[in-house]
């Protein structure tokens, strides 16, 4: 049931939404192709096993955790905002 202003579902629709815009991003990270033999980072060899499990491996182990490690935060958005936003 909504209330005030908004219409029914406007709660479910901003979920949705932000979920949509999450697995955008995941996926605009996702890498394709051929994988490579060596590490782009540092140049040791990648297992093979790890190129066939993972299409498109660019790098190894250690730079891949390396990267994760200082990975991208992501604030979420309030799609809501502040009452005192909406009196303005």
């Amino acid at each position: 049931m909504a209330g005030g202003w908004s219409k029914d579902g406007a709660v479910q629709d901003q979920i949705d939404a932000s979920l949509d815009e999450a697995v955008e991003r995941a996926r605009q990270h996702l890498v394709s192709g051929e994988s490579a033999r060596d590490c782009v980072e540092c140049g040791l060899a990648i297992p093979e096993a790890r190129r066939k499990a993972i299409p498109g491996v660019q790098l190894c182990i250690k730079c891949q955790a390396e990267l994760e490690v200082g990975g991208e935060q992501t604030a979420g958005i309030n799609r809501r905002g502040s009452k005192g936003s909406q009196l303005r």
